[in-house]
């Protein structure tokens, strides 16, 4: 292995290793579901009557308009609402969302949800192997989404790239007439429109714009 191989492994070693101590060393939520918006986001009450917008970690349900959205929506209501719950902090999103694992008493329900068919494991965020296995062992028993025919079980981060696709027209109408260039902009915050924002994903990759792969960068600009 060359030396600069070996630094790079290094550099994210040492990366995944800060984040780890970060998380760890945030204490746990506690409160009661009060809300659900679809079936990986709710809403929770702590006891000193903050809310808090929780995105369950390393899972990924059918989004709105997909095949069981609905279903898995009712899948996590099922197992949260109105129940006390505790929240194992993994990381804040772009949007301000704690995401992390939650637990109805030993109820992991993470992992539940995959184990139903209710959940994909999100392949770009999930460190827990054991998932994997619940989502093998959920499609060989053909549970929630494995029970639908093959055609609709498209994955909802490959449903949200379809939905960027459709939408790079829009960018590509006319990026040299507006004077945008790859590489002149990195944060939604030195964007100017939606137009210029959708430039920068589709035609120049930057990835880092579209925190929750739905194929709509900068929300706050791209309403």
């Amino acid at each position: 292995m060359g030396l600069a191989m070996r630094i790079v492994r290094c550099i994210a070693f040492l990366a995944a290793l800060l984040m780890a101590l970060d998380a760890s060393s945030q204490p746990d939520i506690f409160g009661e579901v009060i809300a659900i918006a679809d079936g990986d986001t709710m809403r929770l009450l702590t006891a000193e009557k903050s809310q808090v917008k929780i995105r369950l970690a390393e899972i990924d349900t059918p989004e709105r308009g997909q095949p069981y959205a609905s279903r898995a929506r009712e899948a996590l209501a099922e197992l949260v609402f109105r129940k006390p719950v505790r929240v194992v902090y993994v990381d804040t999103d772009r949007y301000g969302r704690t995401v992390g694992r939650v637990y109805v008493g030993d109820l992991d329900v993470n992992a539940e949800l995959v184990r139903r068919g209710a959940a994909w494991v999100y392949r770009k965020y999930a460190r827990d192997e054991s998932l994997y296995r619940l989502e093998d062992e959920a499609r060989s028993a053909r549970r929630g989404i494995w029970s639908l025919p093959e055609v609709q079980r498209m994955p909802p981060w490959e449903w949200r790239r379809g939905k960027r696709a459709a939408a790079a027209p829009v960018a590509r109408s006319e990026p040299a007439a507006a004077g945008f260039e790859c590489g002149s902009k990195t944060y939604c915050r030195e964007m100017r429109s939606c137009q210029e924002a959708l430039f920068h994903l589709n035609e120049c990759g930057l990835a880092r714009i579209d925190g929750d792969d739905d194929g709509m960068p900068c929300e706050k600009i791209c309403r």
